[in-house]
């Protein structure tokens, strides 16, 4: 049953799926990892993919930027086409020396201004958690793997460009404990949470507001593959 944001019928898509922000990593990811890939979803070039990983069925789709993309997409998944787990694996700007480019982030909860939650069916706190069984699962294969993983608190913006050119990345890591920005996983979380689905979300950092190192629209797209097979080792055990 298609929705108006996802053409796929109905069991074409695995129950966990992997979700990148940008739909040509989706591609890449399907490209790179999956067998016998087929591709359930066109509408908006927000591209959806299933295949095998290791003898496993696994989806990977598209989010778009933004907490209302992510929570129209991840919701539908949920709701219509009886989707488990969603991982998110996205990029990120660091908020700390702690974690450089290239670092993976595994968020333990996520800090937002976001009126999402509270619109979306009251929920009227600022911060939304992860499954605690599938981020242990993510710890369990990372540490399995040999893939060092930086565990805590993200926060989930609403605004990329911001007017306020104080140093306000510092009172977030201060007083709220982000240790790095991004713009999604609130909404997934709270999704999640509200639906009695599993979601986490794997992070690598992609530029730093300490150090004002930074990669380029093309490393974020294929080069962040640690984050990439972290999340694809997870889905076949899961």
């Amino acid at each position: 049953m298609a929705t108006p944001h996802n053409e796929a019928d109905k069991g074409i898509i695995a129950k966990t799926v992997l979700m990148p922000g940008d739909p040509l990593r989706a591609e890449f990811i399907a490209n790179t990892y999956l067998e016998q890939v087929v591709k359930f979803n066109n509408v908006r070039n927000m591209y959806g993919f299933t295949g095998k990983y290791k003898d496993k069925e696994v989806s990977v789709m598209g989010s778009g930027m933004g907490m209302p993309s992510i929570g129209i997409y991840s919701y539908e998944l949920y709701t219509v086409y009886d989707v488990e787990n969603i991982i998110r694996i996205g990029s990120a700007g660091s908020y700390c020396s702690e974690a450089d480019i290239y670092d993976v982030v595994l968020a333990s909860e996520a800090y937002s201004e976001s009126s999402y939650a509270k619109v979306q069916n009251g929920y009227d706190k600022d911060k939304t958690y992860p499954s605690e069984k599938l981020n242990q699962k993510i710890l369990d294969v990372a540490d399995r793997t040999g893939i060092p993983v930086i565990k805590g608190c993200v926060h989930s913006s609403d605004v990329f460009y911001r007017e306020d050119k104080t140093p306000y990345y510092q009172r977030l890591y201060e007083e709220k404990g982000c240790i790095a920005v991004e713009m999604e996983s609130f909404a997934l979380f709270h999704n999640a949470s509200v639906l009695k689905k599993n979601a986490s979300c794997i992070l690598t950092i992609s530029d730093s507001f300490v150090s004002h190192k930074e990669t380029t629209s093309d490393e974020r797209q294929k080069s962040f593959v640690k984050m990439m097979e972290l999340a694809l080792e997870t889905a076949v055990n899961i």
